[in-house]
Protein backbone atom coordinates (compact mmCIF):
# COMPACT_ATOMS: atom_id res chain seq x y z
CA UNK A 1 0.00 0.00 0.00
CA UNK A 2 1.41 3.44 -0.53
CA UNK A 3 -0.20 6.61 0.13
CA UNK A 4 0.40 9.65 -1.69
CA UNK A 5 -0.13 13.39 0.07
CA UNK A 6 0.28 16.41 -2.60
CA UNK A 7 1.09 19.44 -1.64
CA UNK A 8 1.92 23.17 -3.47
CA UNK A 9 -0.79 24.23 -4.97
CA UNK A 10 -2.05 27.43 -5.16
CA UNK A 11 -3.74 30.56 -6.81
CA UNK A 12 -0.79 32.77 -9.20
CA UNK A 13 -1.04 34.85 -11.98
CA UNK A 14 -0.08 34.13 -15.87
CA UNK A 15 3.33 33.59 -15.97
CA UNK A 16 4.25 32.27 -12.57
CA UNK A 17 5.78 29.18 -11.43
CA UNK A 18 4.90 26.76 -8.78
CA UNK A 19 6.45 23.64 -7.67
CA UNK A 20 3.88 20.72 -6.43
CA UNK A 21 5.15 17.98 -4.15
CA UNK A 22 3.92 14.40 -3.64
CA UNK A 23 5.16 12.82 -0.67
CA UNK A 24 4.43 9.07 -0.59
CA UNK A 25 4.31 6.95 2.54
CA UNK A 26 6.15 3.21 3.28
CA UNK A 27 9.52 1.69 2.05
CA UNK A 28 8.60 1.12 -1.64
CA UNK A 29 8.26 4.55 -3.52
CA UNK A 30 11.67 3.95 -5.03
CA UNK A 31 9.75 0.27 -6.48
CA UNK A 32 7.32 2.74 -8.17
CA UNK A 33 6.93 5.14 -11.05
CA UNK A 34 5.36 7.93 -10.24
CA UNK A 35 2.85 9.97 -12.44
CA UNK A 36 1.16 13.38 -12.60
CA UNK A 37 -2.55 14.20 -13.66
CA UNK A 38 -4.57 16.64 -13.73
CA UNK A 39 -8.57 17.45 -14.05
CA UNK A 40 -10.13 20.49 -14.59
CA UNK A 41 -13.97 21.36 -14.01
CA UNK A 42 -15.86 19.51 -16.22
CA UNK A 43 -13.07 17.34 -17.85
CA UNK A 44 -11.54 14.39 -17.77
CA UNK A 45 -8.53 13.60 -15.50
CA UNK A 46 -5.76 14.24 -17.94
CA UNK A 47 -2.18 12.82 -18.02
CA UNK A 48 0.73 15.63 -17.84
CA UNK A 49 4.05 13.70 -16.69
CA UNK A 50 5.74 10.43 -15.77
CA UNK A 51 9.19 9.52 -14.30
CA UNK A 52 10.54 6.13 -14.34
CA UNK A 53 11.58 4.35 -10.93
CA UNK A 54 15.23 5.62 -11.84
CA UNK A 55 13.88 9.06 -13.01
CA UNK A 56 15.92 8.17 -16.13
CA UNK A 57 12.61 7.86 -18.17
CA UNK A 58 10.45 10.76 -18.73
CA UNK A 59 7.08 11.57 -20.44
CA UNK A 60 5.40 14.88 -20.53
CA UNK A 61 1.74 16.12 -22.26
CA UNK A 62 2.73 17.98 -24.97
CA UNK A 63 0.50 21.10 -23.45
CA UNK A 64 3.06 21.02 -20.94
CA UNK A 65 6.47 20.31 -22.59
CA UNK A 66 8.72 23.19 -22.17
CA UNK A 67 7.33 24.58 -19.23
CA UNK A 68 6.69 21.73 -16.87
CA UNK A 69 9.45 19.75 -14.98
CA UNK A 70 9.04 16.39 -13.28
CA UNK A 71 11.86 14.67 -10.71
CA UNK A 72 11.86 12.46 -7.75
CA UNK A 73 14.32 12.25 -4.74
CA UNK A 74 13.91 8.73 -3.90
CA UNK A 75 15.53 8.77 -0.17
CA UNK A 76 12.92 11.62 0.54
CA UNK A 77 9.94 9.19 -0.98
CA UNK A 78 8.94 12.94 -3.01
CA UNK A 79 8.20 13.64 -6.58
CA UNK A 80 7.78 17.05 -7.84
CA UNK A 81 6.54 19.49 -10.45
CA UNK A 82 7.78 21.96 -11.05
CA UNK A 83 5.57 24.25 -13.31
CA UNK A 84 7.12 27.51 -15.19
CA UNK A 85 5.37 29.90 -17.33
CA UNK A 86 1.46 29.06 -15.87
CA UNK A 87 -1.19 29.61 -18.29
CA UNK A 88 -5.09 30.24 -17.21
CA UNK A 89 -5.72 26.86 -19.20
CA UNK A 90 -3.65 24.86 -16.17
CA UNK A 91 -6.20 25.74 -14.03
CA UNK A 92 -7.00 22.15 -12.39
CA UNK A 93 -7.02 19.94 -9.34
CA UNK A 94 -3.23 18.04 -9.94
CA UNK A 95 -2.93 14.40 -8.43
CA UNK A 96 0.32 12.41 -8.43
CA UNK A 97 0.17 8.85 -8.72
CA UNK A 98 1.79 5.23 -8.76
CA UNK A 99 2.00 2.77 -10.97
CA UNK A 100 4.75 -0.41 -11.90
CA UNK A 101 5.84 1.60 -15.10
CA UNK A 102 6.08 5.11 -16.73
CA UNK A 103 2.77 5.60 -18.16
CA UNK A 104 0.41 7.81 -19.99
CA UNK A 105 -2.51 5.90 -19.28
CA UNK A 106 -4.49 6.90 -16.09
CA UNK A 107 -5.70 3.06 -15.72
CA UNK A 108 -2.17 1.98 -15.76
CA UNK A 109 -1.80 3.45 -12.19
CA UNK A 110 -2.56 1.72 -8.74
CA UNK A 111 -2.20 4.56 -5.93
CA UNK A 112 -3.83 8.26 -6.05
CA UNK A 113 -3.02 11.22 -3.81
CA UNK A 114 -6.04 13.74 -2.90
CA UNK A 115 -5.30 16.38 -4.76
CA UNK A 116 -4.03 19.88 -5.36
CA UNK A 117 -6.03 22.97 -6.37
CA UNK A 118 -3.94 25.04 -8.85
CA UNK A 119 -5.52 27.93 -10.49
CA UNK A 120 -4.03 30.51 -12.52
CA UNK A 121 -5.49 33.82 -13.41
CA UNK A 122 -5.12 36.07 -16.36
Amino acid sequence: QVQLVESGGGLVQAGASLRLSCAASGRTFSRHAMGWFRQAPGKEREFVATISRSGVTIYYAESVKGRFTISRDNPKNTVYLQMNSLKPEDTAVYYCAAASTAATSRGLYDYWGQGTQVTVSS
